[in-house]
């Protein structure tokens, strides 16, 4: 009986059912139409996420006490730059000898190049997988003597961050002689300073005096963090806030202080 009902209601109210699914596709149509518009004309105009990292950071809060902290932040240049100098393994050299990266604590003291220590306030630091195809991150070997006798000592390994008071060779007879904070990467010459890409993470390390400087890694002068004098331009203001929240140490920009020596232009293959 009810099959017998449903057969013949479809037969008598077929011409409205037809009408009603026209109006209401019709409708939907309608409706839809300004929606899709909207979606598309945002999807073009808005900047695609950066993926997210986590840094870890150990730095002197203003009154010396201890700030140990872990950020989820972009994995933007601004951000990566100041977590990736040092491999782990990596030996600064201070007052009371040689300390590897990873011993480092704040309120320890560096050599620097002026003859003067300084005392650490702030190491920032991440993992890494420098083989990923997606996020390919070379780190550069220097070897032993590349830059001399002794110059490193042992082999050391740095990370796309680094930089060392070292001209390079092109810019020799622009600088009177004045030695420039220059990327390792630079320096690449596939014999003395090579390019390798683990495929495992890989521990990286910044750190921060209190003072801009260069520091002794392993008989070479390597430098200390610093953004840089234009690098917070092109960030948002979040991303801006974020970034100086990671220094306890800071709170302007203007709180790092002077370059301690001039930096040579970065090459394009350096972000």
């Amino acid at each position: 009986m009810g099959l017998l009902r449903l057969s013949s209601s479809v037969g008598a109210d077929a011409d409205v059912t037809n009408n009603m699914r026209l109006h209401m596709s019709t409708t939907a149509a309608a409706l839809r139409l300004p929606r899709t518009e909207y979606i598309t004309r945002s999807v073009r105009t808005r900047r695609p996420a950066a993926p997210l990292r986590t840094f870890e950071v150990a730095g002197l809060n203003p009154d010396n006490t201890l700030n140990v902290a872990s950020y989820r932040a972009p994995a933007s240049p601004l951000f990566e730059s100041a977590f990736s100098a040092f491999a782990r393994g990596v030996v600064l050299h201070g007052p009371n000898g040689g300390i590897a990266i990873e011993d480092l604590q704040p309120g320890d003291w560096l050599n620097t190049s002026t003859g003067q220590p300084a005392q650490v306030v702030w190491i920032g630091s991440s993992s890494f997988v420098p083989a990923d195809a997606g996020r390919r991150m070379p780190l550069v070997r220097i070897m032993a003597d590349s830059f001399g006798l002794t110059r490193p000592g042992s082999f050391v390994t740095v990370g796309p961050g680094a930089r060392l008071l070292q001209t390079p060779p092109k810019l020799r007879g622009t600088t009177g002689g004045a030695p420039m904070l220059t990327p390792a990467s630079a320096f690449i010459d596939n014999v003395n300073v090579i390019e390798i890409v683990p495929p495992t993470p890989i521990r990286l390390f910044h750190i921060c005096l209190s003072r801009h400087a260069a520091v002794d890694v392993g008989g070479i002068e390597m430098e200390t963090y610093h953004p840089g004098m234009s690098a917070m331009r092109q960030v948002t203001h979040a991303e801006r806030d974020l970034f100086l929240s990671m220094f306890p140490h800071i709170t302007h920009a203007t709180d790092f202080g002077p370059l301690a020596h001039p930096r040579a232009p970065e090459p394009e293959t350096v972000a």
